[in-house]
């Protein structure tokens, strides 16, 4: 597979003009814009703005088919596939080296955009207005990459960035309210797959369900079910997964004639003290004190 470690290679090799800077460049794309013709992978963050025609456009296990104005975030070593693409209005790309942030606020704080591991089919979808605003500052970032860098270009550049992450942070808010208006909760199908593994057994046979296993269920990728929980119920994925065994822990402590290390075992923990911290964290008790307690009632 091929792997871009620098940025002019990335150029050279797919008819872009040479880069302005060797660690960051930009790419507008006029109706067309094509990286290779397989996949590859970079050092790199990537954002990119298109309205798709034709093409294939891939990063992860997913390909990309919407055509309205989107945007997509990829980031260092991802595998991006993009062949043969065609826009209905201009697109870019912006390319950042990992090796540019460094020393910046923005290599700590580029970490906590979780979008940048989303699929490519969880791309952020923009209205009218919110693509003014995004071009808006693209177009401030082009003009200070064109204007003879000096060093103040660097830390003006990466506020734009920042300021892009921050909007683009505030518009997949705005998309997962949207997307549970139009497809219900997903808390409710999260809840119900769990619902399923446990009547199934399959605590037993496999163990605790992996978020990854969850997100495979829903067809989304693990950052995105995470924080589409998280909007919905203020809880991730991992928290709403202990939250269920920790209820079905309660109704077997209650119920069943089994020690604690049994029932631990049984809800899929192969390590009982886990089970037992786990448990004491959100209940406020011990298993063992909780089982005492509720047999003195």
């Amino acid at each position: 597979m091929k792997h871009y470690s620098n940025l002019t290679d990335l150029h050279r090799e797919n008819g872009f003009a040479l880069p302005e800077n060797p660690l960051m460049s930009l790419a507008r794309c006029d109706r067309s814009c094509t990286i290779g013709d397989r996949a590859f992978t970079t050092n790199f963050y990537m954002i990119g703005f298109k309205k798709l025609k034709a093409g294939v456009f891939k990063y992860g296990r997913t390909q990309y088919d919407h055509q309205n104005g989107s945007m997509s975030f990829v980031g260092p070593r991802q595998v991006i596939q993009m062949t043969g693409l065609e826009f209905e209005e201009d697109g870019f790309l912006i390319f950042v080296h990992e090796d540019f942030i460094n020393g910046h606020v923005l290599h700590a704080d580029i970490k906590k955009y979780s979008f940048f591991d989303y699929e490519v089919n969880e791309a952020l979808h923009l209205s009218p207005k919110e693509e003014e605003i995004i071009w808006d500052l693209y177009k401030k970032i082009e003009i200070e990459y064109y204007n003879n860098q000096d060093e103040y270009s660097r830390n003006i550049i990466l506020a734009h960035v920042g300021s892009i992450l921050q909007y683009a942070q505030r518009f997949y808010k705005r998309q997962f309210i949207h997307r549970t208006e139009v497809s219900g909760k997903t808390v409710s199908k999260f809840n119900g797959i769990l619902e399923e593994y446990f009547n199934k057994g399959l605590l037993q046979d496999k163990g605790l369900p992996s978020v990854n296993y969850m997100a495979d269920q829903l067809h989304l990728s693990p950052r995105y079910l995470s924080d589409l929980l998280k909007q919905e119920t203020g809880k991730t994925a991992i928290e709403l997964i202990h939250i269920s065994l920790i209820s079905e822990a309660k109704n077997l402590l209650k119920s069943a004639d089994q020690t604690v290390a049994e029932i631990a075992y049984n809800l899929g923990f192969e390590n009982p003290p886990y089970f037992s911290r786990l448990f004491k964290k959100e209940v406020g008790l011990s298993p063992n004190q909780f089982k005492r307690q509720a047999a003195s009632m």
